[in-house]
């Protein structure tokens, strides 16, 4: 099996864990560190053409497990987390590192912030290097281990 094929797999099975744990997905430090994740991948190599933003954002809409929130409320978070990025990458990055941070307590927010960024990261065929290590560096945020989602 092609490597892209059992991404495509892994990322279909993350989505449908996703949604088996969606009523335990309903907090509001879910809902920030999720948009944040969102943001991070969007820009991991740095910049985010206005292509990529509207993929996401229409990601983040038909996503079954953010349907929990109000869409106006997603799309703020994910902007202002945008905006953090472009406008300094390395310092926006660490600010949003921080909020994906605020869910390591919680295992199971944990894990979905995480698969919710690998799921986003893979949604255009191409899971590359910057998104993989921008995902890699939240599960050290979370205090999981990358390799639990083959990172």
């Amino acid at each position: 099996m092609a490597l892209w094929d059992r991404f495509k797999e892994s990322a279909q099975g993350m989505q449908t864990q996703l949604t088996a744990k969606k009523n335990d997905l309903k907090s509001g430090a879910f809902r920030d560190a999720s948009m944040a994740m969102c943001a991070l991948v969007a820009a991991a190599d740095g910049s985010v053409a206005p292509e990529e933003r509207r993929r996401v954002a229409s990601l983040i809409g038909t996503n079954d497990v953010l349907q929990n929130f109000p869409a106006a409320d997603l799309q703020t978070r994910f902007d202002g987390y945008l905006d953090r990025l472009t406008a300094d990458f390395d310092f926006g990055k660490v600010a949003v590192l921080q909020e994906i941070a605020k869910v390591q307590k919680k295992p199971t927010e944990a894990r979905a912030v995480i698969q919710i960024g690998i799921v986003i990261g893979g949604a255009d065929g191409v899971f590359d290097k910057s998104e993989q290590g921008v995902v890699r560096e939240a599960c050290f945020a979370v205090g999981l281990n990358p390799a639990e989602f083959d990172l």
